[in-house]
């Protein structure tokens, strides 16, 4: 992320819109000059639009700007409430904006075809207190078609529904898909129940003609892959158990 501009408190203090010419309020600046001219901090001011009672628009977008500086990976609507001038409907707005671009960024011909592409794209679920299950749809160049958050809580086969994990790939026209849950306990190693959860997606997977590239399962500091240990490509899961077991 590009870095703040360097903006000092008594400048901060100082700088109200009614303060700058005309033509070099951020809203004027980008209807005359586009959005690039503008930096971090006046783009700030542009998505909030107005300060409140006692504090300037500038004073809470360099508080909100800074924020996310420092935890743009982990950013929370409760981080963003702390700012003073920052309610629930604005760090809502704030939130869903950053959301919506990042979507828009990650599908940039982003190819996908091993756990290393794989493990950028989900790397927010490394500080997850919960287990989360996620899908990422490809198509035939395995390029990223859509990254999907299908499930939150303990992982359980009776939970996971096959049927709204592949309508969603079928309606991408998806000719690969990726699962990656996440391990809030640390231990990378799965669980009877994910190699269960995985045969019968694998199965399904094939009746529709779509292919399992991998399943990745990811820790804070660490990742699983059935693909690497060769998973993926046996049939008898019980074997896969006992061979993990020995590995």
């Amino acid at each position: 992320m590009a870095e703040l501009v360097n903006y000092s408190e008594k400048q901060k203090k100082k700088k109200k819109i009614k303060d700058i010419p005309l033509i070099d309020r951020p809203r004027e600046k980008m209807e005359t000059r586009g959005p690039k001219s503008l930096s971090n901090l006046e783009l700030m001011v542009v998505l909030i639009g107005t300060g409140i009672k006692g504090r300037d628009v500038f004073s809470v977008a360099y508080d909100i700007a800074r924020e996310i500086e420092r935890n743009f990976g982990k950013l929370t609507l409760e981080m963003l409430q702390g700012i003073p001038g920052v309610g629930k409907a604005r760090a809502s707005q704030i939130i869903a904006a950053i959301e919506f671009a990042k979507r828009f960024m990650i599908h940039e011909r982003t190819v996908v075809k091993n756990e290393d592409d794989v493990l950028p794209l989900v790397d927010e679920l490394r500080e997850k207190k919960q287990e989360y299950f996620l899908t990422l749809t490809l198509d035939g160049g395995h390029h990223l078609i859509e990254k999907r958050t299908v499930f939150i809580g303990t992982l359980n086969k009776s939970l996971i529904h096959p049927r709204e994990i592949f309508a969603d790939a079928l309606t991408d026209r998806a000719a690969a898909i990726i699962f990656v849950h996440n391990h809030p306990s640390g231990d990378n190693f799965p669980s009877k129940e994910d190699i269960l959860i995985t045969n019968r997606l694998l199965k399904i997977a094939d009746l529709v003609g779509i292919e399992v590239l991998d399943h990745i399962i990811i820790t804070k500091s660490s990742f699983f892959s059935f693909k690497k240990k060769g998973i993926l490509e046996l049939d008898n899961f019980e074997y896969s158990l006992e061979l993990l077991s020995n590995s």
